[in-house]
């Protein structure tokens, strides 16, 4: 079987988008492992279906790289839209269905800006925090993030007792001037990744419950691929509405592979 793709990528996540308006594409976990390998696959940090969906403008499908439907992807919902934007099936605006429900993106010159879902119960572990943005997260504050070991830290939690089963992802903060520096851990890849927009979500929000930046309604972020911005009502420290992902969202190319 051959199959039509295309390489998108959202400040260095990188997916495979593939159209399956037909519903006539089904993928193995292994296929879609293949197909996501860096040596024997296109390469990505997950795979994408759009697919039709009654009452929304289409439907995204998101797989991690180890085959697995997984949660809710912030950089992939931007990348998909985009993506729906260039087959002509959206203009300005973009309304779609996820797994964590409905989400609706708007398109600027050079970013996709993507409503998240609210946050409604924000856990504090230790000095830690743990919250789900779509995807669940886990957020620790540290000093010298640039030399932080993120994966040996990262798995320590994510393989913890309490995690192992299901899995989180983990993410390490620290503020450097105005700007809030997040690196992330994502199950599911198992290894660091240069973005997570969900992650990134998460670490905003937690920047604002511990006061990091004074009150504000948004928060500027630099991750290892590029430049993303969080906004953002704060309802309480538990609770945040009205929140949105913005960033750029680039088609890198588009070809065929036999499955």
């Amino acid at each position: 079987m051959k199959i039509q793709f295309s390489k998108y990528q959202g400040t260095g996540n990188d997916f495979i988008l593939i159209d399956n308006r037909s519903k006539k594409i089904i993928l193995s976990a292994e296929q879609i492992k293949s197909l996501c390998h860096r040596r024997f696959g296109i390469g990505a940090d997950g795979l994408m279906l759009l697919e039709p969906e009654t009452g929304f403008d289409f439907k995204m499908v998101y797989y991690n790289s180890d085959g697995n439907q997984s949660s809710m992807c912030g950089n992939g919902g931007r990348c998909i839209s985009a993506f729906a934007k260039r087959l002509g099936l959206v203009g300005d605006k973009a309304n779609f269905l996820a797994i964590d429900g409905p989400h609706e993106s708007i398109f600027f010159d050079n970013s996709v800006k993507l409503r998240m879902n609210d946050v409604n119960g924000i856990e504090k572990i230790g000095n830690d925090f743990y919250l789900n943005t779509g995807s669940p997260h886990y957020v620790r504050i540290v000093s010298d993030l640039d030399s932080f070991n993120v994966v040996e830290e990262g798995k320590k939690i994510r393989y913890n007792e309490r995690f192992k089963e299901k899995g989180t992802n983990v993410n390490f903060i620290e503020k450097k001037g105005n700007k809030l520096h997040v690196r992330t851990y994502e199950r599911g890849v198992e290894d660091e990744t240069y973005s997570c927009g969900t992650g990134v979500t998460a670490s905003a929000l937690i920047s604002s419950v511990v006061n990091m930046f004074g009150i504000k309604d948004h928060c500027d972020i630099i991750t290892s691929g590029g430049n993303l911005s969080v906004s953002f009502k704060k309802v309480s420290d538990q609770a945040y509405t009205d929140i949105w992902l913005e960033g750029p969202a680039e088609f890198v190319f588009e070809g065929s592979i036999e499955v």
